[in-house]
């Protein structure tokens, strides 16, 4: 199985790392626009293979995508953070183009890969995707849904004081600080509601921080979080490799599923070999529909910022 990851960045890297370690795919491509940067990451990797123990080709290119030919996932982080004076439509604009082009780019090389979207913002570029290549919706995944929730149910540990494993839950809507639905009436440990185990206001305070999660690493850092993107990406691809069937939180183009239609928004997905194999229904509550539909408008707008490439 063959994995192309564009844009070696600390998410890209991160990814193909964790691809990499994990034993997932036989080989990895990392490409990069800045000559000899994705080349240098591929062989830093390669370099850690005798002492942790895996045999992964990775390597990596500077805008060669003739080395991406016959990738099972193409992983797209490609693009530019937004910066201080910078409009969102002006970040759009300029994520769009780059977005585009590396997608046709691949598709010419790999007409059969599976697409996964990371680049911000995610939900948009996700529909940017699906309306340029006209690949079938399954194929076309954003995983704004898989990160959200893996903060989600580290949030919910540090709450319950219990390991993040043992917790589930899930995040919908869109991969945004005001457009994400943290779902605390349905997360549940080992089984048993949150509810039982956290007041009302605890979990409040979770799906408050779940929503400010990136925000808060960024303001820690100085810069975007990587460790958990790479690693939610690597596993999204670990799903669609080995034919998974998990139940993943993505965004996916919706056709009147959850009430809305033309969009790319975070829902639950059975996840495997043909991407998006299904869009589970959950049975959302008046309150959680309402909160959903408001999320969809928000995405709604930001991709009428796309109408220049579109």
């Amino acid at each position: 199985m063959k994995v192309t990851v564009v844009g070696a960045g600390n998410v890209g890297a991160t990814c193909a790392d964790a691809i990499a370690y994990r034993r997932i795919a036989s080989e990895i491509v990392l490409l990069d626009i800045r000559e000899g940067f994705a080349e240098g990451k591929a062989l830093d990797i390669m370099q850690t293979q005798t002492t942790l123990g895996f045999n992964t080709k990775v390597s990596g290119s500077t805008n060669d995508y003739s080395k991406t030919a016959g990738s099972n996932v193409v992983v797209i982080t490609s693009g530019i953070p937004r910066k201080p004076g910078m409009t969102r439509e002006e970040l759009i604009g300029i994520n769009a183009g780059i977005v585009k082009s590396v997608a046709e780019s691949l598709l010419q090389h790999s007409p059969n890969a599976i697409f996964v979207i990371v680049s911000n913002p995610m939900d948009t570029m996700t529909y940017l995707t699906y309306k340029t290549l006209g690949l079938p919706k399954n194929r076309i995944i954003g995983m704004g849904g898989t990160l959200d929730s893996s903060r989600f149910k580290t949030y919910l540990s540090q709450a319950l004081d219990k390991p993040a494993n043992d917790i589930s839950g899930m995040v919908i809507g869109g991969h945004g600080d005001t457009t994400m639905i943290p779902l605390t009436r349905l997360a549940s440990y080992n089984g048993v509601p949150v509810s039982q185990f956290l007041s009302e206001e605890q979990l409040t305070k979770v799906a408050a921080d779940t929503m400010v999660g990136g925000a808060t690493l960024t303001a820690l850092l100085g810069t975007s979080a990587w460790y958990a993107p790479g690693a939610s990406v690597a596993y999204l691809v670990d799903a669609i490799l080995n034919d998974q069937k998990k139940l993943i939180p993505c965004s996916v183009f919706l056709e009147g599923e959850y009430g809305q239609s033309d969009i790319c928004i975070g829902v639950p997905c059975i996840i495997g070999k043909n991407g998006v194999e299904k869009i589970v229904d959950i049975n959302l509550n008046d309150a959680e529909k309402a909160l959903f539909a408001k999320s969809a408008d928000a995405v709604r707008a930001m991709n009428g910022d796309l109408k220049s490439v579109l």
